[in-house]
């Protein structure tokens, strides 16, 4: 039976081609396999250790980790909810019926009173009537009722006249408390076109709501056309007087429209409580014979 063939060094052929068709990472490869296994321990030893801190900050910033997905193992405590907002910086995105009226009135009171403001100064455009709307002003303040009604009583010999002068000043002190009282609670402030020249001002009248020119104006006029027996035509001046007296705050830049329109409705109405307070011999006697004395 013949011998299989050899190759040249002695080794069968079959060997040979098997040896040769062997994977380069088997054993049987020689070197090969001893320098792959040396290139994959350079590999991991070379590879960077991973930090936690990076790790974190990735993930933050990676597109999957969004406002209220569950957060990473080994975060921070997750931040506690912004404090809501407080209640004048919320917006209102259903305001009332009633709210929006009002916001519509003033804006139209604001810029009515702007547009009548014609002497608000020298260089307005009815600059020229200022110092009579001044001369108005002084005539509607209160220093200069209360310093008359005082003379006129002082010099009054009859009783009639001394009733009706004693609850004249009775009004005036009314109409003057009520006033400050109203500008202390609202502080209205004047508006911007206005110059602080008036007459005689005191700490509450840097306030605009009411006006006190307006309510003293309503007041005086009605007191004197119940109580005074006068003709016609100066009961029509008194009227006039106190229409353009009101017009006048407008004018000058001291008031706005509803300041004015307010002061004659409370005006008004203080005469009323005078008129029910009415002070007479009978039911304050005191007072009489006190100023009898006097």
């Amino acid at each position: 039976m013949p011998s299989p063939r050899r190759n040249v060094e002695g080794r069968p052929l079959g060997t040979s081609a098997s040896s040769s068709s062997s994977s380069p990472g088997s054993p049987a490869h020689g070197g090969g396999g001893g320098s792959r296994f040396e290139f994959q321990s350079l590999l991991s030893s070379r590879a960077p250790v991973a930090d936690p801190t990076c790790a974190r900050l990735r993930a933050s910033e990676s597109p999957v980790h969004r406002r209220g997905s569950f957060p990473l193992t080994g975060a921070g405590p997750s931040q506690a909810p912004p404090p809501p907002l407080p209640e004048e910086d919320r917006m209102d995105l259903n305001p009332s019926f009633l709210g929006i009226a009002l916001r519509s009135l003033l804006a139209i009171d604001l810029w009515l009173s702007k547009k009548l403001g014609v002497c608000a100064g020298e260089s307005s455009s009815w600059g020229s009537v200022r110092p009579l709307m001044k001369l108005l002003e002084i005539s509607g303040h209160g220093i200069p009722w209360l310093l008359g009604t005082l003379y006129c009583l002082s010099r009054s010999d009859s009783w009639a006249g001394r009733e009706v002068l004693m609850n004249l000043l009775f009004a005036l002190l009314l109409d003057l408390l009520l006033v400050a009282l109203l500008k202390g609670l609202v502080r209205r402030r004047r508006p911007a076109h206005n110059q602080m020249d008036m007459f005689v001002t005191l700490s509450v009248d840097k306030y605009s709501f009411p006006s006190g020119h307006a309510t003293r104006a309503a007041l005086v006029s009605r007191f004197i056309l119940n109580h005074l027996v006068l003709a016609i035509p100066l009961r029509v001046l008194v009227v006039l007087w106190a229409f353009i007296l009101g017009l006048s705050r407008v004018m000058l830049g001291r008031h706005n429209v509803t300041d004015v329109a307010f002061g004659f409705f409370q005006g008004y109405m203080q005469y009323s409580i005078v008129d029910y307070c009415w002070l007479s011999p009978h039911n304050a006697p005191v007072l009489f014979v006190l100023w009898n004395q006097q």
